[in-house]
């Protein structure tokens, strides 16, 4: 554990102030919002609450004061956080076990600032409390082995977000990254629909065009892409184009658009990037069912020189275990420049402002699109 040192301290009492008093927050000036009484809550449909600055190399978050402070400025309300296994030697399924595990320990000692949540109102009690929301998620099926009643076991433990597959394919179905496009496996099917019958999340973020467009048809329940950018405005395998993103929303789903190299040919992300994926997405599938999944934590980074050094090794380290995606280079960063930070969802909320967007529909992608389909799929 480190301390907050004053300036940081500072910092992050100012944005806290700064967020009171942004228009959007008010639900007295949103009335076109989905639920006026949901106003200002901030979901990130994929994140993480990790310090960049320590390279720990786990998933599991990272708490410090620092951490904890910034996120707490930044007016998150809740994220959803990648635990378990993505790739490398470790087993699939004892590494996910014992993400959790570490976790809900975490959870426990930080009682006071966080909360796990297992249903929608768990977000709602999260900004009543005023703690951040720890939603558990998968980035890759592959725990799974050949037993679809690990779902059950995953779901007990708590896990409400399960990603069929990362980049390249496993048994459940091809990763974006997979050239061979197949699609998903009967095996993913039964997946889908164990995870349909557990009220799990089924979410195709990485998923290669015909996995996503097959298990949004075969589930029962409404599936999300929380992480992902428009391919018809940068055509990379890693963005999903509109029929994926038309089928997902028609199906009563969710698209969070991150703020990752993906959105630029250049690699080169900018908040205007951001944007413009955000209103792609929107025209495609209308406002109720676009919001935000950065892929990035919230802390403030304090060196970018070193923070890329250190990027440039991790991305040769993906290249070689064949899980890197076409755009990853090691001059790019995992973020807009210009969006970063925890003031970050304030900074988009202006934008969208100045873009025209009411303080109805921002509240929507900021939180309460993801709320939505939680209470779909979750309960409230």
């Amino acid at each position: 554990m480190t301390t907050i040192d004053r300036r940081g301290f500072l910092t992050s009492m100012a944005w806290a102030a700064a967020a009171s008093a942004l228009p959007w927050q008010s639900s007295a000036a949103s009335p076109a919002s989905a639920d006026a009484a949901d106003a200002g809550i901030i979901v990130n449909a994929l994140g993480g609450l990790d310090d960049p600055n320590r390279d720990t190399g786990a998933l599991v978050p990272t708490i410090t004061p620092r951490v904890l402070a910034e996120a707490h400025a930044s007016g998150l309300t809740a994220v959803n956080i990648t635990l378990g296994y993505v790739s490398g030697p470790d087993d699939p399924f004892e590494a996910s076990v014992r993400d959790i595990a570490a976790t809900d320990v975490l959870v426990r000692e930080h009682a006071g600032d966080l909360l796990k949540v297992l249903t929608a109102a768990d977000i709602r009690r999260a900004r009543a409390e005023k703690k951040i929301g720890l939603i558990y998620g998968f980035q890759n099926g592959a725990m799974m082995g050949n037993d679809a009643k690990r779902v059950d076991i995953f779901a007990g433990l708590g896990v409400r977000v399960f990603q069929l597959t990362y980049n390249p394919a496993n048994q459940l179905g091809d990763g974006s990254m997979a050239p061979e496009n197949r699609g998903l496996t009967p095996f993913g099917r039964v997946v889908v629909a164990r995870l349909n019958e557990c009220r799990v999340m089924v979410d195709l973020s990485h998923s290669g065009e015909r996995t996503c467009l097959e298990a949004a048809r075969v589930s029962k329940a409404p599936i999300s892409i929380n992480h992902t950018g428009c391919r018809a405005v940068t055509d990379l395998p890693r963005n999903k184009t509109d029929a994926e993103l038309r089928l997902v929303a028609e199906k009563g789903g969710f698209v969070g658009i991150y703020f990752m190299p993906f959105l630029n040919a250049s690699g080169h992300v900018h908040a205007a990037d951001v944007v413009a994926h955000i209103d792609h997405a929107i025209n495609v599938c209308g406002e109720d069912h676009v919001g935000i999944g950065t892929d990035g934590p919230v802390t403030q980074i304090d060196d970018l020189q070193a923070y890329q050094a250190q990027l440039a090794k991790e991305i040769e380290q993906r290249r070689k275990a064949g899980i890197s995606a076409a755009g990853e280079r090691p001059d790019t960063y995992p973020f807009a420049v210009d969006l970063r930070g925890p003031q970050q969802f304030h900074r988009l909320a202006q934008l969208l402002a100045q873009k025209g967007y009411s303080s109805g529909r921002i509240d929507k992608i900021l939180g309460l699109n993801f709320l939505r389909y939680a209470e779909a799929v979750w309960g409230g």
